[in-house]
């Protein structure tokens, strides 16, 4: 498989967050968000056996814990990182796969726990959600929508509760992107929603969501890769 890096840092997102995480990452995806802190991951990267990662994995977090295999987007890679997550499980790592949820997850194994990223409208890929990975969602999954702004907020609320996603999953997450330009400052500013104003509009409207940051950004420099 095509892989850019594999690092261990702290997991900024999801209810895992603040624990120790290996992350696996995927080269490669088909979406351009527009607020995409990841492009670096779009082309080139190293071919990697299933054997060599394993083998890295296991050097960094020996015996098992938390792993994460993301990208760009894993499944695009479907055929090599299917099994890759199988062998994780079975050697008693707990696994995570981040996804935008634009290519179909039937054959994820359940035990994986999913993260998908439903895009908002200002992300520039609305509509490519996979609508029939709802039924592959169980209840340790977890839902993400990453918003710049009101109209992504509001599509997000609608969205939760048109698919009544807080009975279909652990977790509804609500995050403000930041720019892409975030560099140095370890603070909100580099949001392009301020994480108050979505507070506030989560309260005010009742959602069954989470505010979530990304917490990477604040003990790190934004612009850090491999943390």
């Amino acid at each position: 498989m095509q892989i850019t890096e594999i690092y261990k840092s702290i997991q900024g997102e999801s209810t895992h967050a603040g624990l120790a995480c290996v992350f696996v990452r995927l080269t490669g995806c088909n979406l351009r968000c527009s607020w995409c802190d990841s492009e670096y991951t779009f082309i080139g990267g190293q071919r990697r056996t299933m054997e060599e990662v394993i083998e890295v994995v296991e050097n960094l977090s020996p015996g098992g814990g938390l792993v994460e295999i993301t990208g760009g987007e894993p499944m695009l890679q479907e055929r090599e990182v299917v099994p890759l997550m199988q062998h994780l499980l079975d050697a008693g790592y707990t696994v995570l796969l981040e996804t935008s949820g634009e290519r179909p997850l039937a054959r994820v194994p359940r035990r994986v726990f999913k993260i998908v990223d439903v895009k908002c409208p200002n992300s520039g890929e609305p509509d490519t959600f996979h609508m029939e990975n709802l039924d592959c969602l169980n209840l340790e999954d977890e839902v993400k929508f990453v918003l710049s702004d009101r109209g992504d907020y509001e599509f997000a609320r609608d969205f939760v509760a048109r698919h009544n996603l807080d009975g279909r999953v652990k977790a509804v997450l609500f995050s403000p992107a930041f720019t892409k330009e975030a560099s140095a400052a370890r603070d909100s500013s580099g949001c392009l929603l301020d994480p108050r104003e979505l507070a506030e509009w989560m309260l005010a409207d009742g959602v069954p969501a989470r505010l979530g940051l990304q917490i990477h950004k604040f003990i790190w420099d934004p612009a850090m890769k491999g943390v």
